[in-house]
């Protein structure tokens, strides 16, 4: 028999390349409470990029959706917590920053003309197999989403992988190999699953509180915003022919068809129409702005009264943002699009965070309270009782094999298997990410004898994954990183 130091020692070559898919991973929905430093526009700021509020809501949320379908439906608020997702979303969102700031050093830039490629190869814009400007301004009509947000967003990914084009990563004939007869070892092991869920937790507010008093400040109100709003709807209007003529002529660039060409004006007309009338709904728009900001405004213009917040938001992340910007000092801001509708914004008061009382945060700290103390109590358990347990033996398995493992789903073995083929000994546990613990003895190891054909697509993947991890470390120390939330 093959000794289990022997063979083990072989995966020394490829652990920092499973950690780095980990950290990757993790990089690239309910919402917890925050305590905002004094830019309460901003929670973050690397080099010379600011992280938005908004942006830390929408990568969350991309977060929470990712998990919930893996988990196929059944990932919740305690999840998260547990798998500590508000700080996964921000250490998302600084590794973005990070490659923008090097893009920035480097001069490098999108062109709106690769945007314009892009668009054309993302199939759910398309209307008879070719991107479609109409079908793409209502999808994200219906996602609440802007063009110029989208665009934004787009241009900014473009960006990142422009700027890592720049380190390209080869695989070599030797890496194949080893890579080879890594997955050729096969191992008999023993197991037993220790399940969170047969540890009882008192979680009551006699035990709960004192845990909240150590770290209340974490459990903050949200930052409200309270405004006086009015509300600018699309105009519809008739037009003169020769007033639609003549927009045409002046703006011809507005109407092309999916090939580029211009539309002759008997096929644009219904288009020149709809920017005629967004152009009057616009300065419509502006009017009551000035009109409002002097004083002067009609006494049918209607004027309603709001409280903004992240958790009330019935606009998007870009009013929200520019509402947090908003002084008393100068309250106004500028009309809005929304939904093809305009909106003009004053700020009257701003509500600002507080420390919630145990009353109003016990139902937010009692979740995190019982994963903690589970986990704790759990680990425990296997620590006491990993060197005398007796659990379910297999027959010889690869670290692909996750069939082999009872009592898992596919994602829980794989993430077993992985952690398992990378230990240096024979006995011990493993921590999964839902939170239960898998107790391991490995009886006995052997090389399988079969060949792995074309190994090069993982270890370039492997490769470039760790490259990634050393440059972000890099841009770590070269870019100052000021985070102004509490709590994470």
């Amino acid at each position: 028999m093959i000794t289990w130091m022997q063979r083990h020692q072989k995966y020394l070559i490829i652990t920092i390349w499973i950690s780095t898919i980990a950290f990757v991973g993790a990089g690239f929905v309910g919402w917890g409470q925050y305590s905002y430093g004094d830019k309460a526009g901003a929670i973050a700021k690397v080099g010379n990029i600011e992280i938005s509020q908004g942006e830390l809501q929408e990568t969350y949320s991309t977060l929470y959706s990712q998990y919930n379908q893996m988990f196929q439906g059944n990932f919740d608020e305690e999840r998260a917590k547990s798998f500590g997702l508000q700080k996964q979303a921000l250490n998302q969102l600084q590794n973005q920053a990070l490659l923008l700031n090097l893009a920035s050093e480097y001069n490098l830039a999108i062109t709106d003309k690769e945007i314009l490629d892009e668009l054309k190869t993302q199939k759910y814009f398309f209307k008879d197999g070719f991107f479609d400007k109409e079908v793409y301004k209502q999808a994200l009509s219906r996602s609440r989403v802007t063009i110029k947000e989208y665009e934004a967003n787009l241009r900014k990914q473009l960006l990142i992988e422009k700027v890592l084009k720049l380190f390209p990563v080869k695989t070599s004939k030797n890496e194949e190999e080893i890579l080879n007869t890594i997955v050729k070892i096969a191992d008999k092991i023993e197991y037993k699953i220790l399940s969170k869920d047969v540890i009882k937790v008192d979680s009551s507010d006699k035990v709960l509180k004192p845990y909240w008093e150590l770290s209340k400040q974490n459990y903050m109100t949200e930052i409200a915003y309270k405004l006086n709003v009015i509300k600018q709807k699309k105009v519809s209007k008739e037009y003169e022919e020769t007033k639609i003529s003549e927009y045409y002529k002046d703006n011809k660039n507005h109407f092309k068809d999916d090939n580029g060409k211009i539309l002759p004006l008997e096929k644009a007309k219904d288009s020149v129409i709809s920017e005629l009338n967004a152009k009057a709904t616009k300065d419509l728009a502006l009017r009551t702005y000035i009109s409002y900001k002097k004083g002067k405004l009609s006494s049918d213009v209607k004027v309603d009264k709001i409280t903004l917040a992240q958790s009330n938001n019935k606009f998007n992340n870009t009013v929200l943002e520019k509402v947090s910007k908003l002084k008393l000092t100068s309250p106004y801001l500028k009309p809005i699009l929304v939904d093809e509708a305009y909106y003009i914004f004053e700020l009257t008061k701003i509500v600002p965070s507080k420390v919630k009382s145990f009353e109003e945060a016990k139902e937010l700290v009692r979740p995190i309270f019982i994963t903690e103390e589970r986990s704790n109590k759990l680990l425990d358990m296997a620590k006491n009782s990993m060197d005398t347990f007796k659990g379910t033996i297999t027959d010889f398995i690869t670290n692909s094999q996750t069939e082999a493992i009872s009592n898992l789903n596919t994602m829980e073995a794989n993430e077993f298997l992985t952690q398992l083929f990378t230990k240096n000994t024979k006995r011990g546990y493993i921590s999964l990410t839902n939170g239960d613990i898998v107790l391991f003895n490995i009886l006995e190891q052997k090389l399988l004898n079969k060949e792995n054909k074309d190994q090069s697509d993982s270890i370039l993947k492997l490769k470039t994954s760790m490259f990634n991890e050393g440059l972000i470390k890099n841009l770590n120390n070269k870019y100052k990183t000021t985070i102004f939330i509490e709590g994470l």
